[in-house]
């Protein structure tokens, strides 16, 4: 989950330190000119372990540049490094972007890419899992499921662990193939391979799509909540409403979250006065989010299926602690950590995990994920949506159970 409106700017401080240094350190050192430094014992063991951590880099740097069998870049070393504090934290969310990376990043934030159309996540496995294929690109033609597990790319094995390798590799120039084996349990709970292969295109992701379903109840589709999804959002609504609606399905089945600041502002629109969700840091500092009086105002479900996650989850469980609609489907992902996304000057950046969220009635969902309260299986090969009604039975319940309450 991702705060776009209150990144934190965090300066990166490098200390060097050589033999030939002079070191400054407030007014806790005497100093005198080419005699001595006085300092206190603490402040002279802390400059002595950065002293000795900070050589041990250095020396290592220059043994690599001297000695390995090609030639590499600093910035490529220095990168490594910084990528390398990153992975220390055993965190699978958090990572150092070059510029090049960071770009496509946030492009992908923005809703347009070069690449196959997926999100995926590390897994407990330690597998790279598919949280969902995105509707109408190449991965859902394909036949790419939420669950399935890739264990290979063009025929290199990939771990969790080298998520961001996997990424780089599946994205491309439009029009380029990429082989993706991925494993999955049949029918019979049978665990099976399969090479699928599946060819780039530029990926835009549209956000929301509404349609009628009839001349009583209204569907709107929102896929993520990136850039501007709230106003969106909100543009289809007020079409469906101007139709004399008088009920909604808002379908959120394979979104995989995206902005927190998004997710509030729609939370805002459906729960009345309340609160939303909370934050915590490790440190206890917690925030707030609520909502006002202002709600809508007729019966609404909310769709989601095992690809729901992060904001998703979000949006859900704060309808269900407020019992403001009805939540139809299976059980979500259950991704409950928010992330911190910032630039660098350089055009680099990085993403950090920094506070798990909570449910209004205090419910953490992270590995767990929210329960519906209607629970509707639903194979995955089929097409979801009001064209599908017939074969989407969650959408069918959804449908059901809207017009027990406008009767």
């Amino acid at each position: 989950m991702i705060p776009k409106r209150k990144a934190i700017v965090i300066a990166v401080l490098l200390v060097v330190i050589t033999s030939v240094s002079t070191i400054f350190v407030t007014n806790l050192i005497e100093y005198n000119f080419l005699e001595s430094v006085r300092i206190s014992k603490t402040e002279y063991d802390k400059i002595k372990d950065i002293y000795k951590n900070h050589t041990k880099l250095f020396q290592l740097e220059e043994y690599i540049k001297e000695n390995f069998l090609e030639d590499i870049k600093d910035t490529k070393l220095f990168d490594g490094q910084l990528k390398g504090m990153f992975e220390a934290l055993d965190d699978p969310y958090s990572e150092y972007m070059t510029p090049k990376e960071f770009k496509s990043y946030m492009d992908l934030a923005k809703g347009s890419y070069e690449g196959i159309g997926i999100y995926i996540a590390p897994g407990k496995d330690n597998l790279i899992t598919v949280i969902s294929p995105i509707e109408d690109t190449p991965a859902e033609k394909a036949g790419i499921k939420p669950g399935d597990k890739i264990i290979k790319i063009n025929g290199k094995e990939y771990l969790a662990e080298d998520l961001d390798d996997a990424v780089k590799i599946m994205k491309g120039k439009p029009n380029t193939s990429v082989t993706i084996t991925i494993m999955r349990k049949d029918k019979n709970n049978k665990t099976i391979t399969k090479d699928i292969s599946i060819k780039r295109q530029i990926i835009r992701v549209e956000k929301v799509k509404s349609k009628l379903i009839n001349k009583e109840i209204g569907y709107l589709r929102l896929r993520h909540f990136d850039e501007y999804a709230y106003d969106e959002f909100m543009s289809h609504l007020k079409n469906l409403k101007s139709k004399n609606i008088k009920g909604l399905v808002i379908d959120l089945r394979s979104n995989p979250g995206g902005y927190l600041d998004e997710c509030v502002d729609i939370a805002d629109e459906l729960i009345g006065k309340s609160l939303i969700v909370y934050t915590e840091t490790r440190k206890g500092k917690r925030k707030e989010e609520y909502s006002d009086a202002n709600k809508l105002q007729i019966p609404y479900v909310l769709l989601v299926n095992q690809g729901s996650a992060s904001a998703s989850e979000i949006l859900a469980g704060a309808v269900q602690d407020t019992k403001s609609g009805v939540i139809i489907g299976t059980k979500t992902y259950g991704k409950g950590i928010v992330q911190l996304v910032n630039p660098l000057d350089d055009g680099s950046g990085f993403k950090i995990t920094v506070s798990k969220y909570y449910t209004p009635n205090g419910r953490s969902i992270h590995g767990i994920g929210i329960i519906p309260d209607i629970k509707v299986e639903m194979s995955s090969d089929i097409k979801i949506g009001v064209d599908n009604i017939n074969a989407d039975v969650q959408l069918k319940k959804a449908v059901s159970v809207l017009k027990q309450k406008i009767k």
